[in-house]
């Protein structure tokens, strides 16, 4: 069982930078793949950013340049640099935990309870 708790998320004017966190509960953090992912209002969860566990990036085309996601897994954390923000990425940020298992089974997520952004002026 692994639970996630965000936090970092404001309201920030355009052109603004925010960091997020996503601390994690449980054991053996370091063999979760982690990613952020967000939802604005009326559109689909889309992914943000992965890392997986060997430190490994994807980023989201939209996001690329601007956001940084890492990962401390001597505290459990995973980060989410956010820089040169549009009012575009306002969304309902949402932390996410991915394990994969063999055989093709589905993987095992938890998600986070979610972490609103606003850009705007």
């Amino acid at each position: 069982q692994v639970q996630l708790v965000e936090s970092g998320g404001g309201l920030v004017q355009p052109g603004g930078s925010l960091r997020l966190s996503c601390a994690a509960s449980g054991s053996a953090f370091g063999r979760w793949a982690m990613g952020w992912y967000r939802q604005a209002p009326g559109k689909e969860r889309e992914l943000v950013a992965g890392i997986d566990t060997g430190g490994s990036t994807n980023y989201a085309d939209s996001v690329k340049g601007r956001f940084t996601i890492s990962r401390d897994n001597t505290k459990n954390t995973v980060y989410l640099q956010m820089s040169s923000l549009k009012p575009e990425d306002t969304a309902v940020y949402y932390c996410n935990a991915r394990k994969n298992l063999p055989y093709g089974l589905t993987p095992i997520n938890y998600w986070g309870q979610g972490t609103q952004d606003t850009v705007s002026s």
